[in-house]
């Protein structure tokens, strides 16, 4: 795998190259849109301002006709018309006869209605009656008008009652013009004229959008010529700095890379390491320097050349980049020199396992110019921050480390420090030692078992693994579990530990002892693998063992930690038919109210709580809550480690399900264990079992 893209070295941070083309495109759009809505408003607002002017000239104009002929002989009618009540006006015959020679006045012009008002701004006569007798003395046109002045201004109506009756959607011009019948004189009335203008502001607003399109034509042509010359520009900018970049970063490459391998190189070095001391000091983690020498590549560059031994750098250098993690990064340092930063290890071993796959990797052997080359590597690894807090420290730690390996005999790796070299040994001897005790059949399954706290009776066994090493005498699960795991055993382990026990089943049930479940513990890598379940249904199918008798244990954290895919893996393997219990429960400080959401048949209280359950009023009252809430639930609580007579006789007080513990049994070999249920099953009780198992 390459190194991982964050720790390598990358081009340097510029800014985006300016293009003029980008800022043309914006700023020419952005003015032709503007210029445009420019153009529109000013058209729209000049053609308005014109024709509302010419409308209030023409409205004035009518006003002064009318009163030159009409105000001689209905003058008197508007100014005695102050105070009079609109039922009076309307009686008047004098109304009647000045609508007639109003309306015949302005017969065949564009006026929509007329109002005449008293100088108090009573509305004395409207060709629309339903107005007669309403006031305008508030009104602003009206006021002005009253001055001397003729007010105008533009309006839009949904519906308008005109002279022809009522009309939809039309623009209207009001106008309020004085009543003078002599030159100069003081206004003794406000005649109000509207005129409908919609057909005009209808062909003017078709002239404004002509001109609008005739300038954004103009302007179009105008800026796409513009366009043209300004990208022809930008494109040469453009490939100059595309070429200058280019030039940058091949000087930038060639400074910090090796040319024969590609690798970052020495320059480069410091400066990652020095960022890698300082991140695994900040957050708090480890993280680990590899020195790599090559062995016996000098005899290969002097025996068959430079040529030769370039290529075998670049197979080799390519053959260590595998090995490493993503998160990992090489360098060269020069000749036969490689150096490797493990970013973030979780403990020494850690680094054994990459080192080790480094050396089995460049001891392959490489075909170069017709030749099949082996050579070897020697490892020195520091682990920083412990080996040292900064990089020219770490580095000289980590060189006198893979010294310290050559003196050793070549072909290895070494710690800086004897207590990790002692550790890293010991666990790849535990490693091999567990390997080779698997295939050699040195594990087996002891049982212990489980009663019911009522009856007395074994119901039930927990398988459990033990080793029994040559060298290292009976070893239990806890000292090698772990490495198993790390290793990769456990899944082909699990499956054996599920076999054996369903075959020992099988084996009662065969032999007509009554049938007793068996439960085996399942851990992290098994439970998340993909072929867990089908894997249960293989064993199952293949071993005949009815899936109720067998008994699959889950740690809470397994089951809190990712509660959905958990819920969906437990619901395949309950549809299997097996039952399920989880274990040590109450250390991974869960919610009870998560227990509702699992499918589970069995709840082992775990023996911390068990231990001090006579004498702590905590552990009684935590023990207590378990077993009620699970009883509500439909669950059989089991509680672990009981060891005495008193713990007992608080579980058999609340009640609980099942016990399991010293007190009633230890761990045995199946030999024992079937001693154990013959006892039981001869004596009718379980009081056999406790000489059996003394």
């Amino acid at each position: 795998m390459a190194a991982h893209p964050g720790l390598s070295p990358g081009p340097m941070r510029r800014s985006p190259p300016f293009r003029l083309t980008r800022y043309f495109s914006i700023t020419s759009l952005v003015g032709l849109v503007l210029v445009t809505i420019v153009l529109i408003g000013v058209y729209r607002t000049l053609t308005e301002r014109h024709l509302v002017d010419h409308e209030g000239r023409a409205n004035a104009d009518l006003t002064r006709a009318l009163a030159n002929t009409l105000w001689g002989q209905y003058g008197d009618f508007v100014i005695g018309s102050v105070g009079r009540t609109r039922a009076d006006l309307l009686a008047d015959p004098r109304l009647a006869a000045l609508r007639t020679d109003v309306l015949t006045r302005v017969s065949g012009l564009s006026v929509a209605k007329i109002k005449v008002y008293n100088v108090d701004g009573l509305t004395v006569f409207s060709s629309d009656e339903g107005q007669i007798g309403e006031n305008k003395r508030d009104n602003d046109g009206f006021r002005a008008a009253l001055s001397g002045t003729v007010a105008s201004h533009i309006t839009y109506r949904e519906r308008f009652d005109a002279f022809e009756g009522v009309l939809n959607k039309r623009n209207l011009i009001a106008s309020y013009v004085p009543l003078r019948p002599t030159p100069g004189g003081a206004a003794e009335g406000v005649v109000e004229v509207y005129s409908d203008v919609t057909d005009l502001l209808q062909r003017q607003s078709t002239a404004q959008w002509q001109v609008a399109a005739a300038v954004v034509g103009a302007l179009s042509t105008l800026y796409l010529f513009l366009f043209m010359v300004v990208r022809k520009a930008d494109g040469i900018i453009s490939r100059q700095e595309r070429e200058r970049a280019a030039r940058e970063e091949e000087v930038r490459h060639q400074a910090y890379h090796d040319a024969l391998t590609g690798l970052p190189n020495r320059a480069y070095f410091a400066e990652r390491l020095s960022e890698a001391i300082s991140a695994s000091t900040r957050h708090g983690h480890t993280g680990a320097l590899m020195f790599i020498d090559l062995d016996r590549f000098k005899i290969v560059n002097d025996s068959l050349g430079h040529d030769a031994g370039d290529a075998l750098l670049k197979a080799v250098s390519a053959r260590i980049r595998g090995c490493l993690r993503d998160s990992d990064l090489l360098f060269r340092m020069g000749g036969d020199e490689f150096t490797a930063i493990l970013a973030h290890i979780e403990a020494p071993e850690d680094a054994t396992h990459v080192a080790r796959r480094i050396l089995e990797a460049v001891a392959r052997p490489v075909r170069v110019h017709e030749h099949e080359l082996v050579v070897g590597a020697t490892i020195g690894i520091a682990v920083y921050p412990g080996d040292g807090e900064d990089a020219d420290t770490v580095l000289k730690n980590a060189d006198a480390a893979m010294y310290s390996a050559k003196d050793a005999g070549r072909g290895t790796h070494a710690f800086y420090r004897a207590e990790m070299n002692r550790r890293a040994m010991q666990r790849l001897t535990l490693e091999t030692d567990l390997q080779k005790g698997f295939r050699e059949g040195e594990f087996s399954l002891h049982y212990q078992p489980r009663l019911d706290t009522a009856t007395q009776r074994v119901v039930a066994l927990e398988a459990l693994m033990r080793w029994h090493s040559p060298s290292r005498g009976l070893v239990l699960p806890g000292e090698f579990i772990g490495v198993m795991e790390d290793t990769g055993m456990m899944t082909i382990v699990g499956e054996w530990v599920l076999r054996s026990a369903c075959t020992q089943i099988r084996r009662w049930l065969d032999a007509g002892v009554p049938a007793l479940r068996v439960s085996v513990n399942v851990s992290s890598v098994q439970f998340q693998s993909p072929g867990f379940v089908p894997m249960v249904e293989r064993v199952l199918s293949d071993s005949g063992v009815p899936p109720a008798l067998v008994e699959l244990e889950l740690t809470e954290s397994l089951l809190i930690g990712q509660p959905d895919p958990a819920r969906a893996t437990i619901e395949a393997l309950k549809a299997l038919g097996v039952r399920i219990a989880i274990d040590d429960f109450g250390t991974g400080y869960s919610a009870l109210n998560y227990l509702r959401h699992f499918a589970v048949d069995y709840l082992k209280i775990d023996r911390s709580f068990v231990t001090d359950i006579a004498t702590n009023a905590r552990d009684r009252a935590v023990a207590r809550s378990i077993t009620e809430l699970a009883r509500a639930l439909g669950i059989i609580v089991v509680a672990e480690g009981v060891e005495t007579e008193a713990q007992a006789d608080f579980f058999r007080g609340i009640h609980c399900g099942e016990m399991q513990g010293f007190l009633f049994g230890r761990p045995l070999p199946i030999e024992q264990v079937q001693r154990l249920l013959d006892s039981e099953r001869s004596s009718g009780t379980s009081q056999g079992m406790g000489s059996v198992v003394a």
